[in-house]
């Protein structure tokens, strides 16, 4: 399982809870699309998650920003997933991402908004936040991929699926 979480806005810890919290400890590989804020926080999830790649946000400190890129490419299971926090970037401009890329999915944060769009061929997912989601629903996401693609969930730290979506190979 891939864990996906993003914009944790942390200064001394990673804010986790319940079945986010699980997700993170459980997964083979945890996505973290930037805004930890503070390599504290970095350091947090760090000591949680079996294998952590993110990127830094535009809230992230000078030292998070020193350890992390602003863009990476993820290979996993057979799908190249790119990720970006999301600050500079629109629908358009994040398919072109995933396509440049060649990526079957485009991982970003930013808006704080949970959601998952097919873009052509490429899905973009926006996690939410699971430690401050503003107006919209806390959030993060869980993925199983399989030979014939990958089967997503949104969830809400209490566990609540609120979306299901899957993206064909």
């Amino acid at each position: 399982m891939i864990c996906v979480v993003s914009d944790t806005h942390g200064t001394d810890g990673n804010r986790l809870t319940g079945r986010t919290l699980d997700a993170v400890r459980e997964a083979d590989l945890t996505l973290h699309a930037g805004d930890f804020t503070t390599e504290a926080a970095l350091d947090a999830f760090e000591d949680e998650a079996r294998d952590l790649r993110a990127v830094h946000g535009n809230n992230a400190t000078r030292g998070v920003r020193d350890r992390l890129p602003t863009e990476r490419v993820v290979e996993h299971d057979g799908i190249r997933i790119a990720m970006t926090h999301g600050d500079r970037h629109d629908e358009t401009t994040l398919s072109l991402f995933g396509r440049e890329a060649d990526a079957d999915l485009v991982v970003f944060g930013h808006s704080h908004d949970p959601e998952f769009v097919e873009a052509g061929k490429i899905g973009l997912l926006n996690p939410g936040s699971h430690a401050d989601p503003r107006w919209y629903r806390p959030g993060h996401a869980e993925l199983d991929v399989d030979e014939t693609g990958i089967e997503g969930e949104l969830r809400e730290p209490d566990g609540e699926v609120f979306e299901t979506f899957r993206l064909e190979r």
